[in-house]
This record gives C-alpha cells, structure tokens and sequence, in this order.
C-alpha cells in the first residue's frame, strides 16, 4: 500500500506519532509492513531502496556474522527495533541478546539502553544521516559498537565508546582493512574480499 508523505513547514508545530500509533496503522493496514521507513523521535524517516552493492556486502555480512555469533546473542536483520516510545529504527544489522525477542511491547523488537552490542547500517544514498542523526541516536542509547559503511566505497566508520550524543571513537578502515568486533570472538572480514 502507497503513503502519500508530506513535510511540514518549518516552525509549524507538528503531531508526534508513536511506536504504539505506528503498530496500530500497521494493524488497521493504513502502512504496509513492507513500506521502507523509521520512526525518529515522533517524526515518518522514508528509507531509500537499497542497491545491489548495499545488497551484495549485506549478504556476505550475515553470512559471516551468523557462522561467529555466540549462543547468548541472536543477530537481527533488518529488525525494527523500539528504542522509545518515539524512536524504532530498523538497521540492517543487529546484534542483542536473546532476551529482547522476549520483551514484546507494541509488537517490535525492544532495546533497552545498552543491550545493542554491534548494529550494522550500509549506505550509499544516506551516508550523511546514518553518520549524523543515526550514529547520534545509537550513542544516546549506549550501543557498544555501531559500523556505518559506504556499500560503493567500501569505506567503514566504527564507532566506539558511546558518550551522550556522541561517540568517544569514530575509527575510518578501508575496504582491505580486517573488522573485527569483541561481540563476536574470531569473527573478520575484508571488504575488498566481497565479490
């Protein structure tokens, strides 16, 4: 189903919509589960389509951090995850604990500040915002590691050290430089490597 999407003017005062708001336009079929978008805090984010790059480097990641991932933790693809009541954001990769597939509230995924152990985003036409509102809105709510990557490029940015709205470490790796992460032991890949 098509949603016709408008922005308001500037400094007109606009309604904020819930996670609960969005779970009951997705019960009453007003959104499609299939539509492409975030709810950031309050406010309808339209995703782009992804790309075969974006595709092509997804893939070989969920393969790889599938083949490394402990028992406790669970890997989300394209979860959409509640952070606050006006906050879901649907990465392309996640990495929790078990745990938060059990906490079912509204019918999302839930976050608790600090849970997220590794989200993934890959990017080509939205590079500025996963690297400014988004990696904001993670080190908000404590993720431990947070990778933006360029899929053309190959270019990675790990963010480290979660500090308010910021991040103590933004490291730059190349695309034949190894990612590594503590969340998963053993676990590397090579950008470059990707056919």
């Amino acid at each position: 189903m098509n949603v016709a999407w408008t922005q308001a003017a500037e400094g007109l005062p606009r309604r904020a919509f819930s996670v609960e708001d969005v779970r009951r336009m997705i019960d009453a079929g007003v959104i499609g589960e299939d539509e492409n978008f975030e709810l950031i805090e309050g406010e309808f984010v339209m995703m782009a389509s992804k790309g075969i790059a974006h595709e092509r480097i997804k893939s070989a990641l969920i393969l790889a951090v599938a083949r490394a991932l402990p028992d406790d933790l669970r890997l989300g693809v394209e979860t959409t995850l509640r952070l606050t009541d006006l906050t879901m954001l649907e990465p392309d990769l996640a990495i929790f604990p078990r745990s938060v597939f059990e906490r079912d509230i509204s019918g999302f995924a839930s976050l608790q500040s600090g849970d997220a152990r590794l989200i993934i985003e890959g990017a080509v036409s939205s590079l500025t915002y996963d690297r400014g509102l988004k990696a904001q809105i993670y080190a908000r709510h404590r993720v431990q590691e947070f990778w933006v990557i360029d899929a053309n490029e190959r270019i990675t940015w790990v963010h480290t050290q979660p500090a308010g709205d910021t991040w103590g470490s933004v490291v730059e790796r190349g695309p034949s430089d190894p990612l590594t992460t503590p969340a998963l032991p053993g676990f590397a890949i090579r950008l470059a490597e990707i056919d």
